[in-house]
């Protein structure tokens, strides 16, 4: 894939350092880990290999990845070997994709209580699945689901929800059988929503009340209980957004959206457009708005782009990919192989469920490198620590066998 022009490396490298000198003593340990990651991703900082094509002769330089999660040139390859982890326990049934938003006024407590709110908002989405599933006028079956952490919108604000797919049906109480969903129709939205709003506040407020919440700046009336009170009580009597997808076109198309989506950031860098006096220009979806009219550029200061980049740093080590139900833990491989039983279907092999995919936030040579002169095969034949040294007699080379 071409290296786009623009890059949030560049916004960073360009407005990283003042951004940093104004908001010194405001900014997590783990925010400037991103920050450097980023700014010396894919440069001479982190060393790096020289390749050659073996047909041609032709030579290039590749620095190596920060590897750093949040960087938008680092998910290619962890979206890969993730989905390949994943492509054996694809199961020939229909596939759902729910998502579960929470409110605007909850979304602030969260942003203040990233790793306990988060935690909490991943729980009640699949606490509210499986309930709801199991329920004998539903479903009446034990399901498994995937659950994926967004927290931003298309303009980088913070808007936390969680992405889930989960096969349409599941296995009986007694596990003696498949039940399979409608056609076309997995659980109603209005009872997933009033579940899910019922189980969160209920654990929100077990939150506070445990005093593992904490509020800062505007929010910091809300550590006294009633005030508190008085913001659950007014979200208990708005409708929560829970809406289910279209199932997905067979298993082949949900490892094409995991693909693009379980390793996604904020931001990818093929949607910035322009770095000017002006500040970022960026393409965003307004989603307010249905069919081509949505596609829309939104132009903000530098300073104000890096504040929005990094309202979606995690907590470190926070999981954002978690498996629940008949996919949980180490019971996962065990229920896949009684299901695959009992829908007589065999087992998945790579090469059947092998997805290509181009991934929006990753730029650089994929893993088959070819040559960009013959389409040769490049081999590495050179390695290096921080900048590349000037040639000598003698460079550290890599033996590879060719043969």
């Amino acid at each position: 894939m071409a290296r786009p022009r623009l890059e949030v490396a560049d916004v960073f490298r360009a407005h990283g350092a003042a951004w940093r000198k104004a908001n010194a003593g405001h900014l997590s340990l783990a925010q400037l880990k991103v920050m450097s990651a980023i700014e010396t991703c894919r440069t001479s900082a982190l060393g790096g290999h020289v390749e050659r094509c073996n047909d041609c002769a032709h030579e290039r330089i590749a620095y190596n990845s920060c590897r750093n999660r949040h960087c938008p040139k680092c998910q290619g390859a962890a979206a890969r070997q993730w989905l390949a982890e994943r492509e054996a326990e694809l199961l020939p049934a229909p596939y759902y994709h729910v998502v579960f938003t929470l409110p605007a006024a909850i979304g602030a407590i969260a942003f203040q209580n990233k790793a306990v709110v988060y935690d909490l908002l991943f729980k009640t989405a699949a606490e509210t699945l499986t309930t709801i599933a199991a329920d004998p006028k539903h479903l009446g079956a034990r399901v498994g689901l995937t659950a994926v952490l967004h927290t931003w919108g298309s303009a980088l604000t913070h808007h936390p929800h969680v992405h889930v797919i989960v096969p349409g049906g599941g296995l009986s109480p007694d596990g003696s059988r498949w039940i399979a969903c409608k056609s076309g129709f997995f659980l109603p939205v209005r009872v997933l929503s009033r579940l899910f709003r019922r189980l969160f506040l209920e654990g929100l407020a077990a939150l506070h009340k445990t005093g593992r919440l904490a509020f800062f700046g505007d929010l910091a009336p809300l550590a006294d209980q009633r005030a508190f009170d008085a913001v659950l009580t007014r979200a208990r009597r708005t409708e929560w957004v829970v809406y289910a997808k279209r199932p997905f076109a067979g298993p082949q198309a949900v490892l094409a959206y995991l693909a693009r989506y379980t390793h996604r950031v904020a931001i990818s860098n093929s949607r910035l457009i322009a770095l000017d006096e002006a500040g970022v220009t960026f393409k965003w979806k307004d989603y307010r708005i249905k069919g081509r009219d949505r596609l829309k550029t939104m132009t903000l200061d530098a300073a104000e782009f890096i504040r929005r980049f990094l309202l979606h740093v995690l907590p470190s080590g926070f999981h954002r990919i978690r498996h629940y139900g008949l996919f949980a833990g180490t019971v996962r491989a065990r229920n896949i192989e009684r299901v695959r039983q009992w829908l007589a279907a065999p087992e998945a092999s790579p090469a059947e469920a092998e997805c290509d995919f181009e991934d929006p936030n990753t730029e650089g040579p994929s893993p088959g490198r070819r040559c960009p002169c013959c389409g040769g095969r490049m081999i590495i034949v050179e390695t290096f620590d921080g900048a590349r040294p000037a040639r000598s007699p003698s460079p550290t080379r890599i033996r590879i066998d060719t043969s």
